[in-house]
């Protein structure tokens, strides 16, 4: 059986936990207390974090590369698009989403950086800009890639679950992109995945 190595706060294993409750599979998840972390976080992962999966002899982190396996091992339903085109530009989408957002979720998630205000703003401020600029193509879209609920949508949840959380509001331009989140937002394996300390992050 998949194990997942969770943090109940941490929204990259959101990510993780969301896909394996869309897969419906038998797997264990973990939780692992951020700030108290046991040792052997930090001999499966050198980095010290989680997500952690691990399956028999193997252990995976870095929640898009462990989201890819589960998409692989267990096909259906298919989050990762199967035309190779598709899923090349899907793949440069979630590289420029860790680039253009996900590094400013690290920083407002870094406890030690918690007294750097003009950080914190700036971060708050990138994430609100280029979300914004992303409203526009879900105007007609139901999903990132179009119809089909895909890997796009489930990195993007945690983060706008947590706008709230983060201090950060969007304007007003960016209704479609909220329209879209309650979307994300109501499917059964998201609200599963939820641990109690996420439920009370939104109002």
């Amino acid at each position: 059986m998949m194990v997942l190595y969770s943090g109940t706060t941490c929204p990259f294993s959101q990510r993780c936990r969301f896909v394996l409750y869309e897969k419906g599979m038998d797997f264990e998840v973990r939780d692992i207390d951020l700030f108290n972390k046991p040792e052997d976080i930090s001999v499966m992962n050198p980095y010290g974090k989680v997500p952690i999966l691990v399956e028999r002899d193997l252990i995976l982190y870095e929640s898009n590369i462990i989201n890819e396996y589960i998409d692989e091992r267990f096909p259906h339903p298919q989050l990762m698009p199967a035309d190779p085109v598709m899923r090349a530009r899907t793949r440069l989408f979630l590289h420029n989403f860790e680039k253009e957002l996900f590094v400013s979720v690290g920083v407002l998630e870094d406890r030690s950086l918690q007294a750097d205000e003009k950080r914190l703003d700036l971060a708050r401020r990138t994430i609100r800009d280029r979300l914004s600029q992303l409203a526009p193509l879900l105007i007609k879209n139901r999903f990132m890639l179009g119809e089909e609920f895909s890997m796009l949508d489930v990195t993007m949840a945690p983060l706008l679950w947590r706008l709230d959380h983060y201090g950060i509001e969007l304007p007003k331009s960016a209704a479609p992109l909220m329209k879209y989140a309650e979307r994300i937002f109501s499917r059964p394996a998201y609200i599963e995945a939820l641990t109690p300390s996420e439920k009370v992050m939104r109002r």
